[in-house]
């Protein structure tokens, strides 16, 4: 890079939120090093991809990408693979994309000023791939936030869960927590700044050891939600065998705690469960359920369902579809199983075919759908408050979001200009299975 050049880069996210929030924290870390970021690749001397490997298609994209671009690499543009894909693969992505030149895993971030540093003095390959032993965690001030009233907070990464067929584990390390003191400290600058929406995030974000010992993780839950300016805290994603009886009381007792729990499943079988290594059996989950149903405020439940495991029979399937009727969610993120390198499902038996994947998760997201717009009914009528998050011009409607985390849509006189991030309470007139739909109270 000649000198005095303006250091320029752009940066394409895949995956989680914990992706889209990591990389918030490297577009603040380049930013103080001197780069500016730019919207487009033609623009930007490096180009980064900040990648996921939890689905196969996902680090499929990856490579696609950067197969698209690789004609640039002829007008001195240098390209950078980050995330879960990077660690996954390693020095592997050289060899499959030569025109790749850093190569930095999500557990070696607090090393990118270094990296920079020789990747432009002319590094053809660098590297960041720490283990999955590494203790450090990817702490900086300098995160560039995408929205400027709802914002994430990391506050454990990596984990020690080992299901079977997940790769996470493997790309992010060991479960490493922050101290309560830092997470309170960053999220009291959010308020200064503006901040009324927090989300604490993690792999596994209930098994939260703070290294102080301070604090439990509802114990940090509840202090975050009573730090002054603060108006909705949420947290995601819970692991069911670490979700404990304290954080429903928690969101009883704070009123900021949001009304929503996201709460994966997997499965309803036992047996599958056990095959997937997920320590906890449906029983033990339905436990934790009936706390959540127990509390004095209305939870929404949501969850994450995966069709297809090795060894699934149509049995086990339809254990499933019960669970389904038995918690009656509000939603559900559902998958069909997809083998991932590394995991111990790889070498498991009785492989269910493509075809009858696709007519169980096509059988499962029809009984969910089902149970959505039943679920939804109940807010008819209902007047509930929705944080403002833009304006469908087209439609003339505004939407945003309730407590329960379910989009609203909403109409508003004409001659009345809502501000985004602020919060106005709705009257529900209408309900789909993703969404409800009001008119402002006034």
């Amino acid at each position: 890079m000649a000198q005095g050049e303006a250091k320029t880069f752009y940066i394409e996210t895949f995956g989680c939120q914990m992706n889209v929030h990591d990389s918030e924290k490297v577009i603040g870390t380049l930013l103080s090093e001197g780069y500016q970021q730019v919207s487009t690749v033609e623009e930007a001397g490096l180009i980064l991809y900040n990648t996921c490997s939890i689905r196969d298609k996902a680090a499929q994209k990856v490579f696609h990408r950067l197969a698209d671009y690789k004609k640039l690499q002829s007008q001195g543009k240098k390209f950078g693979v980050l995330g879960c894909v990077a660690q996954q693969e390693g020095h592997k992505i050289f060899e499959r994309a030569p025109h790749v030149s850093m190569v930095c895993g999500s557990a070696s971030y607090r090393n990118l000023p270094e990296m920079l540093v020789q990747l432009e003095a002319g590094n053809r390959r660098v590297t960041g791939l720490d283990d999955r032993h590494t203790d450090q965690t990817f702490d900086t001030e300098f995160t560039a936030r995408s929205n400027q009233h709802r914002g994430y907070i990391t506050i454990i990464e990596g984990c020690d869960k080992f299901c079977s067929y997940c790769v996470v584990p493997f790309t992010r390390g060991k479960e490493r927590s922050r101290t309560s003191e830092s997470v309170l400290a960053e999220a009291r600058r959010m308020v200064d700044q503006g901040f009324t929406d927090i989300q604490l995030l993690g792999q596994n974000v209930n098994s939260y050891r703070d290294p102080s010992g301070k604090k439990t993780f509802a114990e940090l839950l509840a202090a975050v939600g009573e730090i002054a300016g603060i108006k909705r805290v949420r947290f995601t994603t819970s692991h069911p065998r670490d979700f404990t009886r304290d954080i429903v009381d928690a969101i009883d007792a704070v009123p900021t705690l949001c009304d929503h729990v996201h709460l994966p499943v997997q499965s309803g079988s036992t047996k599958v469960l056990d095959a997937m290594q997920r320590l906890y059996t449906r029983e033990q989950y339905l436990e934790r359920i009936s706390w959540i149903k127990a509390a004095r405020r209305d939870i929404s439940l949501t969850t994450d369902l995966i069709v297809g495991f090795p060894g699934e029979t149509r049995e086990d399937f339809e254990e499933t579809i019960a669970l389904l009727g038995e918690v009656q969610y509000d939603g559900a993120f559902t998958f069909k199983y997809s083998p991932r390198p590394n995991t111990q499902a790889l070498s498991l038996p009785d492989a269910i075919s493509e075809e009858e994947k696709s007519l169980r998760l096509a059988i499962l997201n029809e009984r969910q759908k089902q149970i959505s717009v039943e679920n939804n009914k109940r807010h008819l009528n209902q007047t509930v408050e929705a944080m403002v998050e833009g304006r469908n011009h087209s439609r003339k409607q505004w939407y945003g979001r309730t407590s329960q985390n379910k989009v609203l849509n909403f109409t508003a006189p004409d001659d009345l200009s809502l501000t985004i991030g602020s919060y106005v309470q709705v009257r529900v007139t209408q309900s789909y299975a993703n969404s409800l739909v009001g008119e402002l109270a006034v």
